[in-house]
């Protein structure tokens, strides 16, 4: 029977480069995102607002009701730059939902089906930004809080052979990222020269530490954090 693999967020990005992996290695991918309508998705995308708590109930009890899913990329996420003195209630509640709540609720809907298989893989997608970043404190609350998340779901799952892991980015080489962090000609940016690797990650890096969490391989692995960031969480992420 084919793995069933959710991914949310999964238009582009990250989202994206999991999706096409997870498709290469033979699995079938239901995306979710903000449009759907792509033709080059390799599955099914489903279109879904996140920040919609009723509306994203529907679409993943609709996803539930057709699909056992066998594992589940946690990847949607939302940042806006935002000092500490301008944030706004609907800004904080708005990167909140995106980020911890919409996990909250798709691990939910996919849960009784992996329990009732005695198995299942869950990876959440943090940020390095969660150790600190100046301009970003809800979404480093919000990451933070990802972690957490894992970490406690872990403990909670670990008696159903359910196994719940984190994958944290570094800078990676995304629209998103080049939007929010935009070069002055072809000056590499002050973040990007303070990666000890000297560049920005690729998409399919993270994809590739997603990949080994939802594999067989990794069913002894259970409430980590990995950073893949090219060593910039080194000297600031504890042990």
């Amino acid at each position: 029977m084919q793995t069933v693999t959710l991914v949310t967020g999964a238009s582009r990005g990250i989202g994206r480069a999991i999706a096409e992996m997870m498709a290469a290695k033979g699995h079938r991918v239901i995306g979710i995102a903000r449009k759907a309508g792509d033709a080059t998705f390799p599955g099914e995308l489903i279109a879904c607002d996140v920040l919609d708590a009723a509306g994203r109930k529907a679409v993943l009890a609709e996803i539930c009701a057709r699909y056992s899913v066998d594992n589940l990329c946690n990847n949607v996420g939302l940042t806006a730059n935002a000092d500490i003195a301008d944030i706004t209630l609907e800004h904080y509640n708005a990167v909140m939902e995106a980020n911890v709540a919409s996990a909250i609720a798709a691990t939910q809907a996919v849960l009784p089906a992996m329990r009732a298989r005695g198995k299942g893989r869950i990876v959440n997608i943090a940020s390095r930004a969660m150790l600190g970043r100046s301009g970003r404190s809800v979404y480093s609350a919000a990451k933070a809080g990802v972690v957490g998340l894992t970490r406690t779901m872990a403990l909670e799952l670990a008696a159903d052979a359910i196994t719940v892991n984190c994958v944290s980015p570094g800078p990676i080489a995304t629209e998103n990222f080049k939007r929010l962090n935009p070069r002055v000609g072809n000056e590499p940016t002050a973040l990007e020269k303070a990666v000890p690797m000297g560049r920005l990650g690729d998409p399919r890096e993270i994809a590739g530490a997603v990949a080994y969490f939802l594999s067989d391989e990794a069913a002894f692995t259970t409430g980590q954090v990995l950073h893949v960031c090219g060593g910039l969480s080194v000297g600031f992420a504890p042990l």
